[in-house]
């Protein structure tokens, strides 16, 4: 259940990074409290997450989830970069995010 809730967390984190993109160009209200949702509810998972899991481990995968989502979102969405290096290292951080997994 914890691991679950630290996907959870990490999707809501990808979430409210998008939401800031949509903030800076919409400048609506709705996106604001969307981002507001978003990182609340990420913050939520993550601390149930880390009533299980080592502190270290929850935040790693969490940071990784949420950094590498909003590097593939930005590609997907927003036309960013699909350099091949750029793939392999976000495939690197999540490889090591699995790792972590794996051994804990």
């Amino acid at each position: 259940m914890a691991w679950g809730s630290l996907v959870l967390a990490g999707l809501f984190e990808m979430f409210g990074v998008a939401m800031i993109n949509k903030l800076h160009k919409d400048r609506s209200w709705q996106a604001f409290v969307l981002l507001i949702g978003g990182f609340g509810a990420s913050f939520i998972f993550l601390a149930y997450a880390m009533e299980t899991l080592p502190m270290g481990t929850a935040y790693a995968v969490w940071t990784g989830i949420g950094a590498s989502g909003g590097a593939i979102l930005g590609m997907i969405l927003y036309g960013e970069s699909k350099n091949w290096r750029r793939i392999l290292f976000i495939a690197m951080v999540l490889g090591a995010a699995i790792g972590l997994k794996l051994i804990s």
